[in-house]
């Protein structure tokens, strides 16, 4: 499913990394790198951002996922867990490539359009 959602994005040779994970190991992550003491369902570590983003040009970076998270959101959505955990993947992918939806509602609206335009083709597969 992420290569079907990188070929969809014209970076049918880009690379990352997805750790699923639980409440309990997100939350960790999201202290130890965000200072946010809660679990979330993805978090993104973007590789093109730092000292050196021109050596690996197609490594996109790292995606970090709670399952149980992504269950518990499913019904919200109205997905089953296997879309959940792929709106999850877009939804992270496009953090890795700069997208934010916390900075601007421009940001957020433009991030949820692409969000829904992907979780459409992918789940026409």
């Amino acid at each position: 499913m992420a290569k079907k959602i990188l070929t969809e994005l014209a970076l049918p040779d880009a690379e990352l990394s997805i750790l699923l994970v639980d409440d309990v190991q997100i939350q960790e992550l999201n202290r130890r790198y965000l200072n946010r003491e809660k679990p979330t369902n993805v978090i993104a570590f973007p590789m093109g951002k730092g000292e050196f983003p021109v050596l690996q040009p197609h490594l996109l970076g790292d995606l970090a996922i709670s399952v149980e998270k992504a269950n518990r959101q499913s019904n919200r959505f109205g997905l089953d867990h296997a879309g959940m955990i792929t709106l999850l993947m877009i939804h992270g992918i496009l953090h890795l490539l700069g997208y934010d939806h916390e900075g601007t509602r421009k940001g957020g609206q433009e991030m949820a359009i692409k969000q829904k335009e992907l979780l459409r083709k992918c789940r026409n597969i």
